[in-house]
């Protein structure tokens, strides 16, 4: 689907303008959006706009391709990403912008939340002698990388939930979910980071005069992804601290669980010695006649287990 918002020159807000009539002369500026285009819509990209086979190839790629930025003669076309969360998964979405003072084309294969909202603001605001395509541009960035917050916000409550586990999870429950939210922050990071330098790239840019003059709304973009960045990294480690938390108390109670059995192995291995010796059916053995053979083995047997549970109890083994 295509939409079409014209901005004319006492600005007025012209909606739903065919791009088959559209009067470049009679607009200020005008924005089209291409939301799952049809192959008949793509064609506009080509024979309308004219813009570069390769920025268009960038747009068409059923996979998203890195945020990025690239110059041409007379636009500048933007790689963005969207995330969205989809059961325990990071869904990358990708948005492009084609813009240019008196244009701009946004382009996406998934409908877009954000430009959504940001063209029905825009469709009713009274007064729009201020907004320009930048201004268009920078809202639509804003409310992407506010987006990325609640993905974080969410991660970090699950996060509270694995380490407090006050529903007495079993530790290999804990550990999926655990390497499930790591997985997720993976996907964060090779989404945020890439964003982070393609905002630090706009705004050290010599090409990019009219950001340049909005740098202050820009850079707050950029403090929002650096503060997305830290947070991603920090929630990482302490997924591997919990992770290595958790390991350890496994490998502790595994320890004293082995040193249980060994202590019952060593206490018993002179008795069942003992019990072996007399259990041998040899005919000349002297205790198998013996009156008192019996008591006294089962007494050697008691001495020997109280004696070594004590000798135990000394060396600080009973102490799990």
């Amino acid at each position: 689907m295509m939409s079409l918002i014209g901005i004319t020159k006492d600005n007025k807000i012209e909606k739903q303008v065919s791009i088959n009539d559209l009067n470049l002369e009679k607009y200020k500026w005008f924005w089209v959006d291409f939301s799952e285009p049809t192959d008949e819509e793509v064609q506009h990209l080509t024979e309308t706009f004219q813009f570069h086979p390769l920025a268009i190839e960038d747009c068409l790629y059923k996979s998203p391709q890195r945020p990025k930025l690239d110059y041409y003669d007379d636009y500048t076309f933007f790689i963005t990403h969207i995330v969205r969360e989809v059961e325990k998964e990071i869904i990358k979405e990708e948005l492009d912008f084609f813009v240019r003072e008196d244009f701009i084309v946004t382009f996406h294969l998934i409908p877009s939340i954000e430009v959504s909202q940001v063209m029905g603001r825009l469709t009713t605001q009274k007064d729009i002698k201020n907004f320009t395509t930048h201004h268009v541009f920078y809202e639509i960035l804003d409310k992407i990388v506010d987006n990325y917050f609640p993905i974080i916000y969410k991660i970090e409550d699950i996060l509270d939930e694995i380490e407090d586990n006050t529903l007495n999870n079993p530790m290999n429950n804990l550990l999926k979910s655990l390497f499930e939210t790591r997985y997720m922050l993976l996907n964060l990071t090779h989404t945020i980071n890439p964003m982070r330098d393609l905002l630090y790239r706009m705004l050290n840019s010599q090409h990019l005069v009219t950001i340049i003059k909005r740098k202050e709304y820009f850079s707050d973009i950029y403090d929002h992804l650096l503060k997305l960045s830290e947070m991603t990294m920090a929630n990482r480690e302490i997924t591997a601290d919990i992770r290595d938390n958790y390991l350890s108390l496994n490998s502790h109670q595994t320890n004293n669980v082995m040193k249980v059995l060994t202590i019952m192995t060593s206490i018993f291995a002179p008795l069942t010695f003992i019990a072996g010796i007399f259990g041998m059916n040899f005919k000349n053995m002297p205790e198998l006649s013996w009156k008192y053979g019996y008591p006294f083995s089962l007494l050697l047997m008691g001495v020997i287990g109280f004696s070594l549970i004590l000798w135990f109890k000394k060396k600080g083994w009973f102490k799990l």
